[in-house]
């Protein structure tokens, strides 16, 4: 089959076994996938397809079969979701975590950024200074304002705290 031949069979059946493969599968976007792929595979295979050979026949029996292993492949993973487990659920932040990242979020951003990225991250001031485009001696500024903000911080929010927490009673 000559590509002009090939090009004219496309034309003609693609419609015709998207059809028939939409009513097999119910979903058409799949339906037009498989058909595609046997398209695609009977392009490599174009030489030895001959139209009075029934080539319709072959791509509707190569679609059938992608649309079925497309299947069964869906059916396995399902069938392994299902048996999987879910994950146990994980743990929220503790009452420290929490009360830092409420402390940060009061600093200022370029010393919230130069405390996170030198302490959280484990970057060097240098290595700062190049992420922020910052100098080296203001990153060492924004850092100690930035310690002395949160230390500030943090007592203000322990002295805050209930009585009952302290006391580890509830009302």
């Amino acid at each position: 089959m000559t590509e002009d031949e090939f090009d004219a069979f496309y034309a003609a059946a693609f419609p015709r076994l998207t059809g028939q493969l939409y009513a097999f599968t119910g979903d058409l976007g799949e339906a037009q996938d498989v058909v595609q792929e046997a398209f695609v595979r009977a392009w490599d295979r174009r030489r030895g397809l001959l139209a009075d050979e029934a080539p319709e026949a072959w791509v509707r029996t190569v679609a059938m079969r992608l649309a079925v292993s497309r299947w069964r492949r869906a059916r396995r993973w399902l069938e392994l979701v299902r048996r999987t487990p879910p994950p146990e659920p994980a743990p929220g932040p503790g009452p420290e975590r929490t009360a830092l990242v409420t402390a940060l979020r009061r600093l200022p951003e370029a010393q919230r950024m130069a405390i996170v990225l030198h302490h959280l991250c484990d970057l060097s001031v240098e290595q700062v200074a190049s992420e922020t485009g910052a100098p080296v001696g203001t990153v060492k500024a924004r850092l100690s304002r930035g310690r002395a903000a949160l230390a500030r911080h943090l007592a203000v929010d322990e002295a805050e705290e209930p009585a009952w927490r302290e006391s580890g009673r509830v009302g």
